[in-house]
């Protein structure tokens, strides 16, 4: 499939802080690093015009410990781009600190289904030429202080836009910012324009000239989720007249600079991330019209082996167009538990590899793998352990895994990670809990296909979007979660999964969902589970060709090509 051919796009020049290209390579986080690479590789699959730019993160995000209790140790990630991509010849400068850094950029190139490639620049400052203090300003994702994390998005933002231009990128472009992290490439737009046409300062024409150019994707429905700094540090960090220029533009509230409403004034097209988190963003940034694009997962990069073969077989235009998966109905129920029986079996070898544990494989197995931080509530499960207990020995037992990374500085997904290791230690062999440490892509991808059951259990608002029940589905693994996020659209009750709760709030009572999640395990999923398989496979099956065919990048990507990049021409 080649979009390009029937719709015309400009060059897309998509910023993002986090992108995960390899699994190997640790310069993603989490959802939002891994959304960020397979939007690359729809792009590269459907031959959009595309550059991407992130950071190079020499020690990565971090390796995870856990102790017998729970407890959460961290250490580096470090990697070497230098044996696995090729250098870019140009060197951009970045005045920081009222110094001058130098940044140089390693090339990662996507290739599509069809040949088409994207190339990924990843900026690094860890030059000779650069002090000490200023090499490491690429080495950690979301580490160090605001002084640190300021430094960052002004080598991102500033410099990705200098480095376009010294590659000679500089006509007809739309500038994607996937978050408010790469916000100040809008002031590199602004003096770009002013540099052309002259004035001192930058004139309402020029605001909305630099504006045209750009589109603005958030992700985060919380207010505390968003990037703010201090005026008084972003003169220190940036000058006295870009701080003047960015008050000038009215990206500064309250004495602060806040990344957000920077990229909010400065796009022409801004989206959220499904139906509902447009409705919560249109409530916090009033006056600035919020559509909807509802997230998606690479279907090639997250089906497992078991799967791919499984529609080569019976759909294989699946790969060039991932709607053909709705003719997955066709495929006996038969197949799709023999894929599942493999897709399970590779997982539990892991299990037992990792964690010492043998877990069983015809035992219904829970999976639960996301960024652990509190209102994720990863502990919901475990409300009521009698009531767990009960409900395994009484209508078949039940087994969970669990895998997730808490930010050094959130004590509070520390501390759910250790009441989960505390119900997993109650709970014994009645239901056996494993929680994975050092959870990463390859690891989801294990997951998300060899599970039998796609947990979430979000505080709404606060899941944007939410993928990983989107990867499940592509692997036949129904979600049993909260009416939030993407689970609004693809939720059809006892057909692609079921709900945790009966409606969709903005408030929510946990005691109530989990009565509500204990009641559909022991009512519906155990006794469907285990008594009557061919039906459970029945919605399997549903999950593949309701969810699967549609929330994938390739339909995300076709819909920011006909309503977001054309938006954004000047």
């Amino acid at each position: 499939m080649d979009i390009e051919a029937s719709v015309p796009v400009p060059l897309v020049a998509y910023f993002s802080m986090e992108i995960c290209l390899e699994p190997e390579i640790p310069t993603y986080s989490g959802g939002l690093g891994i959304l960020a690479g397979d939007t690359v590789r729809a792009a590269a699959d459907l031959g959009v015009p595309m550059v991407a730019v992130s950071l190079v993160h020499r020690k990565g995000y971090f390796h995870q410990h856990l102790d017998e209790d729970g407890n959460q140790s961290e250490a580096p990630s470090p990697w070497s781009p230098e044996d696995v991509l090729e250098p870019v010849s140009p060197h951009v400068s970045v005045s920081i600190d009222g110094r001058t850094v130098r940044a140089q950029a390693w090339r990662y190139p996507v290739q599509g289904i069809g040949g088409h490639a994207v190339p990924v620049y990843l900026l690094d400052t860890a030059l000779a030429e650069n002090s000490e203090h200023d090499k490491t300003l690429t080495d950690y994702l979301y580490g160090g202080d605001d002084h640190y994390r300021l430094r960052q998005e002004a080598v991102l933002g500033l410099g990705g836009v200098c480095l376009l231009r010294e590659l000679g990128i500089t006509e007809d472009v739309c500038y994607h910012m996937n978050e408010g992290h790469s916000a100040l490439l809008a002031l590199a737009l602004v003096e770009g324009q002013m540099a052309s046409k002259g004035p001192e300062a930058a004139t309402d024409e020029i605001v909305e000239a630099a504006r045209q150019q750009s589109i603005f994707t958030t992700h985060t429905p919380v207010p505390a989720g968003h990037d703010q700094f201090p005026i008084s540090l972003v003169r220190e960090v940036l000058g006295e007249r870009r701080a003047a220029l960015l008050e000038a533009a009215g990206c500064c509230l309250d004495g602060r600079l806040n990344m957000t409403h920077t990229a909010l004034r400065f796009s022409r097209y801004v989206n959220g991330v499904s139906m509902r988190h447009d409705e919560v963003s249109s409530g916090m940034f009033p006056g600035y019209p919020v559509n909807a694009i509802t997230n998606g997962v690479h279907a090639v990069t997250w089906t497992s082996p078991a799967f791919q073969a499984l529609y080569d077989k019976h759909v294989p235009e699946w790969r060039r167009d991932n709607y053909y998966l709705r003719y997955a109905v066709g495929i006996p129920l038969d197949e799709i538990q023999q894929a599942h029986t493999g897709a399970k079996k590779e997982l539990l070898a892991v299990v037992k590899e990792r964690a010492g544990v043998a877990l069983d494989k015809d035992t219904l197995t829970i999976g639960f793998a996301r960024r652990a931080t509190g209102y994720k509530r990863a502990d919901l499960l475990f409300s009521d352990l009698d009531r767990l207990r009960s409900i395994a020995r009484r209508m078949g037992p039940l087994q969970a895994i669990y895998a997730g990374k808490a930010h050094p500085r959130d004590q509070e997904g520390k501390n759910m990670i250790r009441r989960v290791f505390q119900a997993a230690a109650e709970l014994g062999d009645t239901a056996p809990v494993v929680y994975l440490e050092d959870y990463d892509a390859a690891l989801a991808r294990l997951l998300c296909s060899g599970v039998d059951l796609w947990l979430n259990t979000p505080l709404p608002p606060h899941e944007a979007s939410g993928t990983s029940g989107m990867k499940a589905a592509l692997n036949g693994i129904p979600s049993l979660s909260v009416l939030d996020g993407w689970w609004i659209e693809g939720h059809v009750e006892g057909v692609t999964g079921w709900s945790i709760g009966d409606s969709v709030g903005t408030s929510s009572d946990s005691a109530v969902e989990a009565a509500s999640l204990y009641d559909k395990l022991e009512q519906v999923i155990l006794p469907l589970f285990c008594q009557h398989p061919k039906a459970y496979a029945q919605i399997m099956r549903n999950a593949i060709a309701m969810n699967g065919s549609f929330f994938n990048t390739q339909r995300m990507m076709s819909q920011y090509v006909r309503n977001a990049y054309p938006a954004a021409r000047g």
